[in-house]
């Protein structure tokens, strides 16, 4: 026995109460004997390389070039994109593909190049193969983004996954950003970051990694143009960045690098090459377009860990009502249930939880339910009876039923790689909608199983299917979450066909955005948990994943009046706007930190419920071009490199500017802004970019500024939409796009595209129609007429 874990089982058991630190003794050692088992000995390795080039076949869009120890597919397809895949992996399948590949480019023409390699020629891109294995990406111009050094596998003498390492180059000026939810970037400073979803156990702040949401999804910017690289492979790893590092001019740039090291599946790799807007664009066309939430989603949500009763539940609201405050959402956690089993109702607390429920959508208020993937094992419980009687929970390498620790106690997983056991599972929503929720949230689904040592989740020697392929933990690990998420939401859409589902996850894989979004999971209150609340958002939304937000206040602690405050503002311009805390933290209701944070979080309030249209018409672009609703300042003019290291502010769409403050004590910021004109739109200052600003950030609101000549749709003060023009500078036009949506349900409403320009020394606001240019139908509201 190893006495490292003797002493943490004995710490276990202490610090948790007998019975469950006793359950996750027993887990943890459960879990070491599985993989003991079930794990076959690596043994011996021998390395492997591709070799030199033997033959070429040229085929659509590309082609296969077989070296003496590997062959390497290369294909660009109609939009662009670049796959290729070692050993012949092709694109499919893919967890993070959304339906099939795109048909490759009839124009790419796969021709010789110098000494002795080859090269495919597309109109956005040109992909250049050395004789012995290295892949370079070029621009049309042949300016080099990105450089694949020759990839190394290593082999296990008695059979089984190959480990493999692929070491790339980018140019000298690039920077990085991506990698899923990361709390220390969105920038990724040089380091190592592992590729496995992963529960920290604790409330996280920057330092920590990795969380709950890992990709091997890398953004890179540099003066030629941006890239978006995925490796296609869900098994556990690493990437090790370095950025490189300018001359003086005379060529001695030193490249930055990037190392990608996999424990095994398959080494393919998709590129895209372009502007940011672009490779987003294209990205959403592999991965699929983001779910669209409903209106409300979009709206104010209150959470915590421990309402324990209707009558809290009641308390929270009316507190809401009674100092008119704005609330869209309520959300009940685990203890909800009944003894914290998924899928049930604690009666002692909620009694009449479909009453609630209707009470609270009278008052325009939806009912947000917490859904664990852990299914407490115990006969009489109608979920574990239903799931065995369908066998569909993860067995181990023996064929028994993997048993972890999570709160119901000793639980068992359903298996979500399995098309069955996802549409089981989707049939169980029904229940939930029964008691009158509108909205899930899915936790603990890295998954997340309590142990004493060692990994908290699955053995990595479990089973699962793999959609039939068959396989183990190592490859099912980071998609369960993603496979629960597709299990959710498309059973919802099965029970309520006329209602757009709304769905997060905490946990998830490249694609997730299929199916929903996300939060951050349990960051830690402090300064520095509200810095890296922000990260995570952007690096998601450059990631694929739109609509994501964290717990205003921090999860686990008690925040300041001013700390609580900066979070509430930061969190009125993020797509997810919820409040939340745990049991044992402090609380989070507005009114509780004094007379003054109430009313500065009155004005947030009331100022996202004015922005909801703007919001709206954000989820509607975001589904169909790819563009998160949070992007950064570099997204249109990635070019600019003093705003590649900009990490404090963020652009809102392409009209808004918001700079939150993220240090104690601050009343004022620096802004670095993009090219052209802003109006401060608290004052109505207007400010020339590019350049570093100063302005006022009071303790009553943040510094949020708008682009000349923007057209922002919000909610007139008679609750229908109307436009926010923001006036262009003097001989200079502008414009936006509007969505104007229903607020649930499946049409697709038309994208409405205004423009402004003056006219005789008059502003004009038109609406482009098919008829031509016509005056705009919807009022409109001039601000910044009055410039100083």
């Amino acid at each position: 026995m190893d006495g490292r874990d003797l002493v943490r089982s004995i710490k276990a058991v202490g610090s948790v109460g007998a019975a469950q630190g006793l359950r996750t003794v027993r887990a943890a050692w459960r879990r070491k004997r599985a993989d003991a088992e079930g794990l076959p000995p690596r043994g011996a390795e021998r390395a492997r390389v591709p070799g030199p080039v033997q033959e070429v076949q040229s085929g659509p869009g590309g082609g296969v070039i077989r070296f003496s120890r590997s062959e390497l597919r290369v294909v660009v397809t109609v939009n662009g994109a670049v796959f290729w895949g070692w050993d012949g992996a092709a694109p499919e399948p893919s967890y993070a593909l959304a339906g099939r590949c795109p048909e490759p480019d009839p124009r790419a023409v796969l021709e010789p190049d110098k000494d002795g390699g080859w090269r495919v020629v597309a109109e956005r891109v040109t992909v250049v193969i050395s004789r012995h294995g290295a892949v370079e990406v070029q621009t049309p111009g042949g300016v080099t983004l990105r450089r694949d050094l020759p990839p190394r596998w290593w082999e296990p003498t008695a059979g089984g996954p190959a480990r493999w390492m692929q070491r790339s180059e980018v140019a000298a000026d690039s920077r990085f950003f991506g990698l899923g939810g990361r709390a220390s970037g969105p920038r990724l400073k040089d380091g190592t970051y592992r590729l496995w979803n992963t529960d920290p156990g604790r409330a996280f702040g920057p330092g920590d990694d990795p969380l709950y949401i890992t990709m091997p999804v890398q953004l890179v910017v540099a003066d030629a143009a941006s890239h978006l690289v995925f490796h296609d492979t869900s098994w556990d790893g690493t990437v090790t960045l370095r950025e490189g590092q300018e001359g003086d001019g005379s060529g001695h740039d030193r490249a930055g690098t990037s190392e990608l090291r996999m424990d095994g599946g398959p080494l393919r790799c998709w590129v895209m090459v372009g502007t940011p807007a672009r490779v987003l664009l294209v990205w959403a066309s592999l991965t699929g377009a983001a779910a669209l939430p409903p209106r409300w989603a979009l709206g104010h949500h209150h959470a915590r860990w421990g309402f324990g009763s209707e009558q809290e539940v009641r308390r929270i609201v009316s507190g809401y009502q009674e100092r008119d405050l704005p609330l869209d959402a309520v959300h009940l956690d685990i203890d909800h249930y009944d003894e914290h089993q998924v899928f049930t109702v604690g009666l002692e607390g909620f009694p009449k939880l479909p009453q609630l429920a209707e009470d609270l959508r009278q008052d325009g208020i939806r009912l947000v339910s917490i859904v664990d993937p852990a299914v407490k094992a115990a006969p009489g419980n109608a979920v574990y009876d239903s799931g065995t009687a369908e066998d569909v929970f993860v067995r181990d390498a023996s064929g028994r039923l993997v048993q972890g620790v999570v709160w119901p106690g000793e639980a068992v997983f359903p298996d979500f790689t399995h098309a069955r056991v996802r549409q089981w599972w989707g049939g169980l929503y029904e229940e939930r909608l029964a008691q009158g929720f509108s909205g899930f949230w899915h936790d603990m689904n890295e998954p997340t199983s309590f142990a004493a040592f060692g990994e908290s989740t699955l053995p990595r020697s479990a089973r699962h299917s793999l959609e039939g392929r068959g396989g183990d933990h190592q490859e099912a690990h980071n998609v369960y979450g993603l496979c629960m998420a597709r299990a959710g939401y498309e059973g919802l859409r099965a029970l309520t066909p006329e209602e757009r589902p709304f769905v997060f996850s905490r946990s998830g894989w490249a694609g997730m955005q299929r199916y929903g979004g996300t939060w951050s999971g349990d960051v830690a209150t402090g300064w520095p948990g509200l810095r890296a609340s922000l990260s995570l958002v952007m690096g998601l939304g450059l990631c694929g994943v739109p609509y994501s937000g964290p717990d205003v206040g921090g999860f686990d602690g008690s925040p300041s009046p001013e700390l609580y405050l900066r979070w509430f503002q930061l969190a009125a311009y993020l797509p997810l706007f919820r409040t939340h805390a745990s049991l044992r933290a402090g609380r989070r209701e507005p009114w509780e930190f004094g007379p003054d944070v109430l009313e500065h979080a009155r004005v947030a309030l009331v100022e996202r419920r004015r922005l909801l249209p703007y919001f709206v018409t954000l989820a509607h672009l975001a589904r169909r071009t790819g563009a998160p609703y949070v992007r950064p300042l570099w997204w249109s003019a990635p070019e600019e490199r003093a705003l590649r290291d900009c990490e404090d502010a963020f652009l809102l769409g392409d009209c808004l500017l918001v700079a939150p403050v993220l240090d104690p004590g601050a009343d004022r910021r620096a802004v670095q802004l993009p090219r052209g004109r802003w109006y401060d739109t608290a004052t109505g200052r207007t400010y020339e970019g590019p350049g570093l600003i100063h302005v006022d950030a009071p303790l009553a609101r943040i510094p949020v500024l708008a682009r000349a000549g923007a057209v922002v749709p919000v909610r007139g003060d008679d609750g229908e939409l109307e436009l926010e023009v923001w006036a262009p500078a003097r001989g200079r036009t502008g414009g936006g796009l509007v969505v104007a949506d229903a607020g649930d349900g499946w049409d697709e409403p038309e994208i409405e595209r205004y423009v402004t320009r003056w006219a005789g020394g008059k502003l004009v606001v038109e609406l482009e129609h098919e008829d031509g240019m016509i005056t705009s139908p919807r009022p409109v509201r001039l601000r910044g007429l009055g410039e100083r």
